[in-house]
């Protein structure tokens, strides 16, 4: 990749030089006074790299370390469609920017004792880095619940008054009927619908411009994301009676706390699915014949994941030396899963922690500030030969 970039770059400066007004041709520029030959072994380079370069994404996941200074031109990766979007509704994309850190979040939560732990890189527009440009299951994981996050983030913005196009649900009027008998509805039901709508418009745009096996996995898995949220959908109500009898219910939808759409999604990483591309290209098929095949609810992958324990620059891998690990746990937390058996080195370090709390009349807790040693366990970096090996 190197080479070729170094014959590209080459060839630009050729192109400057046989260009310039002032430049002195010699015998033996023979690129200069032959352009078709010139031409050819650039279009021939620039096709191979074109052939052997993944597709990075830089992506609308960049939005959220924007903030409120979100200039649709300046988002790196958005496709026309997302970028119009962008531009008609601004509103919207600062609630897009505040839901994509409470994603980034979750997902840091729900990897926080495994070795690939959804690290994002500052400054940098892909915010994950190389690691998702393989089709593995961490990829899967990421576009759904970044999905799910757009819609959870959407819809609550709805239901707050935050957005000029949507408000609470306008389908949730008149009577309705549950298990415990009839209710009137009332409140501000989330619009689930609306954020579904508009989260497929935006982070689908992108993958409908091409049409590859990746694109495909992740409009999947995109779809998986989404119909998350609206799978915790709950019915809320309030009684109005007499000494607070049930006899009149005022009732509204409301969206359940975005960790149950991350436990959600993290049990569907566990069952992933690693399927190839079917013969006409327009789906999957299961890779291993002993499993079951996909269903819209499942997570999809194409590729393994890498083993996450060395940094490894180009899978994008930080690898787990430093990393914080639990001595007694034989889970990934553990000291010997986290630091792939390369050990770990102790620290004692002093904590500050409440202790002899006591309630005092009335209505307070008062606690000591009590001084204890604790042990922190932390991997060992790896030999210098076995680093340099992945590098």
């Amino acid at each position: 990749m190197l080479g070729l970039n170094r014959i590209l770059s080459l060839r630009a400066a050729r192109i400057r030089s046989c260009g310039s007004p002032g430049a002195r041709l010699s015998p033996r520029s023979s690129s200069c006074h032959n352009p078709a030959a010139s031409s050819r072994i650039y279009c021939a380079c620039l096709l191979l790299l074109l052939l052997v370069t993944p597709r990075v994404d830089s992506s609308w996941w960049y939005i959220g370390a924007l903030g409120a200074r979100v200039i649709c031109d300046n988002i790196p990766g958005l496709v026309n469609k997302q970028r119009q979007l962008c531009q008609r509704h601004p509103d919207i994309m600062q609630a897009i920017g505040e839901g994509t850190k409470e994603w980034i979040r979750e997902c840091q939560h729900q990897f926080r004792h495994h070795r690939w732990n959804c690290s994002t890189l500052d400054r940098d527009h892909t915010v994950f880095g190389r690691v998702l440009l393989r089709s593995s299951r961490e990829a899967a994981f990421v576009y759904a619940i970044s999905s799910a996050g757009v819609v959870y983030a959407l819809t609550r913005a709805c239901s707050q008054g935050e957005l000029k196009t949507c408000n609470c649900d306008p389908h949730k009027r008149g009577r309705a009927s549950d298990e415990r008998g009839e209710f009137d509805w009332g409140g501000c039901s989330d619009n689930i619908n609306y954020g579904i709508k508009f989260a497929k418009a935006f982070i689908d745009a992108k993958e409908r411009t091409v049409r590859d096996a990746r694109a495909l996995m992740n409009l999947h898995n995109n779809r998986c994301g989404r119909t998350a949220v609206k799978r915790f959908m709950k019915l809320e109500c309030k009684c109005h009676g007499v000494s607070g009898s049930c006899t009149l219910r005022t009732c509204w939808m409301a969206m359940a706390d975005f960790r149950k759409t991350g436990d959600y999604l993290r049990r569907k990483y566990n069952g992933a699915i690693e399927v190839t591309m079917n013969q006409d290209g327009t789906g999957f098929a299961v890779a291993n014949k002993a499993f079951r095949k996909a269903t819209k609810n499942d997570l999809v992958y194409f590729e393994n994941s890498p083993d996450y324990c060395l940094q490894d620059k180009t899978a994008g891998s930080l690898g787990t030396a430093g990393r914080v690990c639990n001595k007694t746990s034989r889970g990934t937390d553990g000291c010997e899963v986290m630091c792939c058996g390369r050990g770990y080195d102790t620290t004692r370090v002093k904590q500050i922690t409440k202790c002899e709390c006591k309630f005092k009349w009335c209505c307070a807790v008062e606690c000591k500030d009590c001084e204890e040693a604790v042990d922190i366990h932390t991997c060992k970096a790896p030999k210098r030969a076995e680093w340099l090996d992945q590098t």
